[in-house]
């Protein structure tokens, strides 16, 4: 399980402990345990090790695979790249993993709004957090965590010079959410809309 699982895992065994002597109370308790321990948690991953490979983000359903301009805050060109967007629903787990290994060389936070995050109105409108990975080739991926209609928490653990592996876990988002993954022009995309993707190890693209 997640770390930022503890507190909430914790608090639902005390009110069990608390009301003990209530079956509702008890019920109820562990019930919430359970149900945050199982959205907490942190499932182990075996990333693919051929080079020039992008993994998924998220757990999650490929709701839209297209071309758009990545998030102004990041600076970067405003020049539309491939991108592919996973849908998180409550029952998916919530860790997000690095789609390729190197450097992180920016991360960039924007408040927003918190409607569904399987509209395609969230990756413009929502709040979202975004970090850039430039590989040892030299080439740069953007993922974006965005929050839903549910998701008022977004956790980023790494910051510009951190190095991550792939499939290494950089951060969550709490309760619904999305990933948009943008990717060098020329990738070659091998997934598409309606495919369930596993973070860490569904290959989303090869890089050019």
């Amino acid at each position: 399980m997640h770390r930022e699982g503890l507190p909430f895992v914790g608090v639902s065994l005390a009110v069990a402990l608390a009301g003990r002597r209530n079956p509702w109370l008890r019920r109820a308790g562990l019930a919430s345990a359970a149900a945050n321990a199982a959205f907490f948690r942190h499932p182990p991953r075996k990333p693919p090790t051929r080079p020039g490979l992008v993994v998924a983000p998220a757990d999650g359903l490929i709701c839209l695979v297209d071309e758009e301009i990545p998030p102004s805050e990041l600076g970067l060109a405003a020049t539309p790249l491939p991108r592919i967007s996973i849908f998180l629903s409550l029952l998916d787990a919530h860790v997000q993993r690095a789609p390729i290994g190197g450097e992180v060389i920016a991360v960039a936070h924007r408040p927003g709004s918190f409607v569904s995050a399987d509209l395609a109105a969230a990756s413009a409108d929502n709040e979202r957090n975004s970090i850039v990975i430039r590989s040892s080739d030299g080439a740069e991926v953007v993922a974006v965590q965005i929050a839903g209609l549910l998701a008022r928490r977004i956790v980023c653990e790494v910051e510009p010079g951190d190095t991550i592996g792939i499939g290494d876990t950089y951060g969550l988002i709490r309760y619904g959410s999305r990933l948009d993954t943008y990717l060098p022009a020329g990738s070659k995309l091998l997934v598409e809309v309606g495919q369930r993707a596993l973070a860490g190890e569904t290959v989303l693209a090869e890089l050019p």
